[in-house]
């Protein structure tokens, strides 16, 4: 499954000294009259930059917090690093076209086609890495919920982390699996399936949290140490939900466009359509801008830690 046919697009910079981002990310040329939406490469470097900065900042932040060494904040790690891969890629990648134009490299065929693997690999595990770690963060949620007094027992910090090497592993494993196998139709269709998979398993624990929660509340009320604890469990999970939705809407795009150069490489409607591959990737990297803002307005843990980051403490004699 090659993300944006990188090979390809090399091979012509070389021979038509195109500009790496007037590619429409596959060929045969465009057959539509729609044209094709151009970011310049310093915008996919800044929101990149950005992207790695805020993400470094809620893996130093987490680190440095010792009440933040939950399993929730682990999953979050997991999730932030994940975004860090996917600025990482589409960065990567347009530095190589750059230094192949520029002739600062030689890009040989062989070269280009490990480099081009490289990054469809990262692409890939950014991406099931992003669902895994959302998909770990809402069963973390849904127990908090629902088992709230045996919560403890249930989710612990050793258990997060065993769940977090077998995600990266599988994570990893898949990723080789797709990129040796990734001109293979059911390759596009098990990838695509999964998504989908991990999606709806996401949506149905949000359906049975919240038609339950509230009557599972009331419960957990009677116990008045509990309530303020259920409220930040509740939290957590709208946090989740808007988690949830920018992802879809930064990713979904990008994984139709993979989608439509499968299944229908000549179609008009489908060429129009993958005539905004840039905006699709510029979707992706901010999915990894915005993730940290969210944590930050959502919680106050990390609110606080971050102010320690920047804000250095007055001296106790002032």
């Amino acid at each position: 499954m090659k993300t944006d046919r990188a090979s390809e697009i090399l091979r012509l910079v070389s021979q038509k000294n195109i500009h790496p981002s007037e590619n429409m990310s596959e060929f045969p040329v465009n057959i539509t009259d729609c044209k094709q939406i151009i970011m310049p490469e310093e915008v996919f470097f800044t929101i990149a930059f950005l992207g790695i900065v805020e993400n470094l900042l809620v893996l130093i932040a987490v680190w440095k917090k010792k009440n933040l060494h939950s399993p929730m904040y682990v999953f979050i790690c997991s999730l932030a690093v994940s975004d860090m891969l996917g600025s990482l890629y589409k960065t990567l990648e347009n530095i190589f076209i750059i230094l192949c134009k520029k002739r600062y490299l030689t890009c040989l065929e062989d070269f280009e086609k490990t480099v081009d693997d490289i990054i469809d690999f990262m692409f890939i595990l950014s991406l099931l890495g992003s669902i895994f770690s959302l998909s770990a963060i809402a069963a973390d949620r849904y127990i908090t919920i629902f088992y709230a007094l045996r919560y403890h027992n249930i989710m612990t910090l050793q258990r997060a982390l065993i769940i977090l090497v077998i995600i990266w592993v599988f994570c990893a494993g898949s990723g080789i699996a797709m990129v040796i196998f990734s001109h293979e139709t059911a390759t596009v269709l098990s990838f695509s399936s999964l998504f989908c998979f991990m999606l709806i398993f996401i949506l149905c624990l949000y359906i049975h949290m919240f038609l339950l929660a509230h009557s599972h509340a009331r419960k957990i009320a009677l116990l008045p140490t509990n309530t303020i604890h259920q409220r930040a469990n509740m939290k957590g999970a709208i946090t989740l939900t808007i988690l949830l939705g920018v992802f879809l809407c930064c990713w979904a795009p990008f994984v139709f466009h993979i989608l439509l150069m499968t299944f229908c490489p000549h179609n008009p409607y489908c060429v129009c359509y993958r005539s905004i591959f840039h905006v699709n990737g510029i979707l992706i990297m901010c999915n990894a801008v915005i993730d940290p803002m969210i944590y930050a307005f959502r919680s106050p843990e990390l609110r606080s830690s971050f102010k320690r980051l920047f804000c250095c403490r007055k001296p106790s004699w002032t």
